[in-house]
């Protein structure tokens, strides 16, 4: 984006004005009015709809189809939390099968540490994480069966996941597609069932975790290109027999329904929000680049969250 922006792409604060009344006329007219569960003095959460910006402030502008009011016994800094990263891992949970064996590559992180607790409601049998706190991965609320630091042991060698591979792989860190389907060619012994037997292969990353794109044909060499060739040559060639069957699961919808769920997930105890214990950092110029360089290092255990005021002076977090 030029400057000056502001970053930030999730938020819960306090409804401080609702569209106005001749936006809504003009929506009644066209039959696209929609009835919102929540109206001016009410605590609602949502994230951002194009770009992840505009929501580090006192006051932000947001998408009233994104937003969901928060439950009373879910916290402002819970709720700014799960908006994204909670919905993300919900969505992400839809896509198991009662009694899969799950690996979550990137376990540990913002989506990771949710998505774990979410694959179990859904009915995983066994569930593996990858990471750099692997003890962590197995405390609670995490509670993955098994655990590994990648920086000690490929999850690709470890010989029993060999022996009996996953139903499942989830790419939350980026980049192990590749890395997959070189480590298959080479020893032949799959962590992760290939398409044929139901294996699936999920992600929500480019295999770069940084990029630059300037163009719209940009975007699409890096995102859409790829995911396309690797999910038809994964269903529809040889390849079916050998790698899993490729999904890349990043859309999020265009409502407030998969927040609706997540919310009521927190607020039933069903899912347990996970930030980051060095934070939540406060809305000053130090604390904010703390928050980011923490996101930037991409080794945050949790969810990293701002303050942007307390509890009881306005119910703002970002």
């Amino acid at each position: 984006p030029s400057f000056p922006y502001s970053p930030g792409g999730d938020v819960c604060g306090i409804v401080m004005a609702m569209p106005d009344e001749g936006e809504k006329d003009k929506k009644k007219k066209s039959g696209k009015e929609k009835k919102y569960s929540f109206g001016v003095g009410d605590r609602v959460a949502a994230r951002f709809v194009n770009k992840p910006m505009g929501m580090l402030g006192e006051y932000a502008l947001v998408s009233p189809a994104v937003c969901d009011r928060v439950p009373d016994n879910v916290s402002s800094d819970d709720a700014a939390a799960l908006v994204s990263s909670g919905t993300v891992a919900v969505i992400l949970a839809d896509s198991i099968q009662e009694g899969d064996r799950v690996l979550i590559y990137g376990a540990g992180g913002g989506v990771g540490s949710h998505l774990c607790q979410a694959v179990r409601l859904k009915g995983a049998s066994y569930v593996a994480g990858v990471g750099m706190d692997a003890v962590r991965l197995k405390e609670k609320p995490i509670c993955c069966d098994e655990a590994i630091n990648y920086e000690k042991v490929s999850p690709l060698d470890v010989k029993e996941w060999q022996d009996e591979p996953f139903d499942v792989m989830i790419d939350l860190a980026g980049g192990m597609w590749p890395t997959l389907r070189e480590h298959i060619k080479r020893t032949k012994k799959p962590v992760v069932k290939p398409a044929s037997k139901g294996g699936r292969f999920l992600t929500v990353n480019a295999d770069q975790p940084t990029f630059e794109a300037h163009s719209v044909w940009a975007i699409l060499k890096i995102f859409l290109f790829p995911a396309i060739w690797r999910a038809f040559y994964t269903r529809y060639s040889l390849s079916r027999f050998s790698m899993p069957k490729y999904t890349y699961a990043i859309a999020l919808p265009g409502t407030s329904d998969i927040a609706t769920r997540t919310f009521s997930l927190a607020a039933e105890k069903k899912i347990v929000t996970c930030l980051d214990k060095r934070g939540p950092f406060p809305f000053t110029d130090d604390g904010v680049r703390d928050a980011f360089r923490l996101q930037r290092s991409r080794h945050a255990k949790g969810k990293v969250v701002i303050r942007v005021a307390e509890e009881d002076v306005g119910k703002r977090s970002q």
